[in-house]
């Protein structure tokens, strides 16, 4: 799977940088060639001369090596590669990439390069805790980055928590899920998002306090992991993802027309908050008050059930379909109930009472709910909700 492929790796300052030494030989091993990248700080970890050693050619460490330069540049050696492996990913680096600041050598290769990005992160628990670290990593994951680890454990200065280095063997395989496009290639998966605006008038209507975020960041992890995603929208705040089909809808009959035309599907995830009910008699023309204090009568219909429609598919239905429960009390009776109703595989629970701040926020905690039961994870970034789910998703593809 490596054999032929060209890894730019770029080694950043922090004690994780020893285990980059088994990285590069456990790399070479598999055929792959390692062009090295140093910062300064890194050099205070490990030598230049071992890790030139263990990949074969120089370590690049000055932005201003003329001679460099002359002969590939900088930008020649950002893009030559297949993959470029930042390990240790540092606090710093991660902020410097997240900014987009390009003040040496391996910042200005991230800044320039279009390869597909993977960091490893390693830092102090209370670093990657960090609201500022918090924000990059949203930010680096929401423009296409990869990360590995890191994973929980003792820390060099003596703490407990997550921010250890991921371990060679983890590293080694999200290198050759990226390199191989990812364990959902070749995938077809539709995913629904934002909220339905049902008309009253033409300039009024009925929706709900859905932005679209974490639909949005559902299909930005599926196509990360190399689905073809399709991404069926309502009229969310948030922007779709690039590198995914885009239908866009306003309303919950056309939700489902779109839904129903991108099938045939290997899974669907109904993220949208779809409004329950529609005006039966929306009018033509823009509503006006006549005086009278009197209200205009609105009659209401159910709009239709996708979740359940496709999940009751008699044909054509997708291998796995996962459904959202938005609820406000007894989270896990209720959407419990909801996954036998509808007959979806899988229901993503949250609780969307207004003290969570989860409807409209930038976080949520869910509950899995599945054949096997309930599990609830904790509470995470959005993105990061969306990230366990593509993973899981995955592995009930393989």
């Amino acid at each position: 799977m490596l054999s032929g492929k060209r890894i730019l790796l770029i080694i950043a300052g922090g004690i994780a940088a020893y285990k980059t030494l088994d990285l590069i030989r456990r790399l070479r091993e598999r055929g792959a060639a390692v062009t090295p990248v140093m910062t300064r700080a890194a050099e205070q970890f490990v030598t230049p001369l071992s890790v030139s050693a263990l990949c074969g050619q120089k370590v690049f460490r000055d932005l201003f090596d003329l001679t460099d330069e002359a002969e590939m540049g900088h930008i020649q050696l950002s893009r030559s590669a297949d993959l470029v492996v930042v390990a240790p990913a540092t606090a710093n680096m991660m902020a410097k990439m997240a900014g987009g600041i390009a003040d040496d050598l391996p910042s200005t290769l991230l800044l320039a390069t279009d390869t597909p990005v993977l960091l490893a992160p390693a830092m102090n628990v209370r670093m990657w805790g960090h609201p500022a670290t918090r924000r990059n990593v949203d930010t680096l994951r929401g423009d296409g980055i990869r990360l590995v680890g890191p994973n929980e454990g003792d820390m060099a200065c003596g703490e407990y928590g997550p921010g250890r280095m991921a371990e060679v063997p983890e590293i080694l395989d999200a290198i050759v899920d990226a390199l191989a496009d990812g364990p959902l290639a070749g995938r077809r998966i539709v995913v629904t998002s934002g909220p339905t605006h049902e008309p009253i008038d033409p300039v009024r209507y009925i929706a709900n306090r859905s932005s679209g975020a974490q639909g949005t960041a559902i299909a930005r992890a599926l196509a990360a992991l190399g689905a073809e995603v399709v991404f069926v929208t309502g009229p969310a705040d948030v922007a779709p993802p690039d590198g995914v089909t885009v239908m866009r809808v306003e309303t919950a009959q056309q939700m489902l027309a779109a839904v129903q035309a991108a099938l045939p599907a290997d899974a669907a995830v109904f993220a949208a908050a779809v409004a329950d009910w529609r005006v039966a008699n929306a009018a033509g023309q823009k509503m006006k008050k006549d005086g009278t204090g009197m209200l205009p009568t609105l009659e209401f219909a159910e709009n239709p059930d996708i979740l359940a429609t496709v999940s009751q598919m008699a044909a054509g239905r997708p291998p796995l379909v996962v459904g959202f429960a938005a609820e406000t009390e007894d989270v896990a009776a209720h959407a419990t109930a909801k996954r036998a109703r509808k007959g979806c595989d899988w229901i993503v629970a949250n609780d969307v009472s207004p003290a969570t701040g989860i409807m409209g926020g930038t976080e949520n905690e869910v509950m899995l709910i599945t054949a096997e039961g309930a599990e609830t994870w904790p509470r995470l970034s959005k993105t990061e909700v969306a990230e366990r789910l593509a993973a899981r998703i995955a592995e009930a593809l393989a």
